[in-house]
């Protein structure tokens, strides 16, 4: 592996001088790197800028700075390509994301010397269909919410798992998450934790209006799909928190195992638990808890 992709997040504090440094590390060690040209520019690093076609289409690893949300998006986006990830965390908690500021250079030598393991994780698609029509179709990592908008009126949502039905929430919302969204949204919702190496689905009811409504976990194959029988209030789906469509009454949102899967590059000697632990103790720390 000596060809690197660069995915960096501008908006994050001090993100220029680790990206400068680490260019320079690789370069030094004979190895080519490549920057979306959108990004390259306002960086000072024109000669590596690339379109985002060639990024995906040349680069052997991508290395992404920022937090998981840059992450998420980069994993859609390469996806098809197959092409494996490693995230350089300069956000918050960073549970998808590999590598720790202080570390980044130490890490990268054990990509350089193929101390490394791939991992894979299961991504999901939704397609929304409207009279009969697909009118929208979103691919993702973590996970598939449909929600209420600003409005404080609750939201019925008629749900069926494989054609047979299941229940009809009077709800904030639904999460429809993967396991690796199982430490997201669907966490704050009170759903479960899923190691990643597992493939299921997870539903996570948001503030159900009934005391029986419990997270539920289907299998790999299940095809989830719902209903919206409200018509009063803005009713959206988003994808990773990232990408919205509105809904209207009796869209219908399908959503199952997408045929892809994302690919993490992971250190030897990391493990979910170990992640779990430091990342949940800090956000406890942080919050004075």
């Amino acid at each position: 592996m000596n060809t690197f992709g660069l995915v960096v997040n501008l908006n994050k504090k001090g993100v220029r001088e680790l990206v400068g440094q680490v260019v320079q590390w690789l370069e030094s060690k004979g190895c080519s790197v490549l920057i979306n040209e959108n990004t390259a520019k306002p960086m000072g690093l024109s000669r590596l800028g690339v379109s985002q076609s060639l990024l995906v289409e040349r680069a052997q690893c991508m290395i992404v700075f920022g937090g998981d949300g840059t992450l998420l998006g980069t994993a859609r986006n390469v996806a098809r390509a197959g092409t494996p990830i490693i995230g350089v965390n300069l956000g918050h908690l960073g549970f998808l994301t590999e590598i720790d500021v202080p570390e980044a250079l130490p890490a990268l030598e054990k990509l350089l010397d193929d101390e490394y393991f791939i991992e894979e994780r299961m991504m999901i698609e939704a397609q929304v269909y409207r009279g009969g029509r697909m009118v929208q179709h979103l691919v993702g990592l973590n996970d598939a919410v449909i929600a209420k908008g600003a409005f404080a009126r609750l939201i019925l949502l008629e749900t069926h798992v494989n054609d047979e039905y299941v229940n009809t929430y009077p709800s904030d919302g639904l999460i429809i998450a993967s396991p690796t969204g199982s430490t997201a949204y669907s966490l704050s919702a009170g759903g479960p934790l899923v190691t990643p190496d597992l493939d299921l689905l997870l539903l996570t009811p948001i503030c159900s209006h009934t005391l029986w409504s419990r997270p539920m976990i289907f299998s790999p194959d299940s095809v989830i799909k719902i209903t919206i029988l409200s018509s009063q209030g803005e009713v959206m789906l988003t994808m990773d928190g990232q990408h919205g469509f509105s809904l209207s009454k009796n869209d219908q949102v399908v959503v199952c195992r997408a045929f892809r899967k994302a690919k993490f590059l992971r250190l030897k000697g990391r493990s979910f638990f170990e992640v779990l632990r430091k990342k949940l103790s800090e956000e406890g720390n942080r919050n004075g808890v």
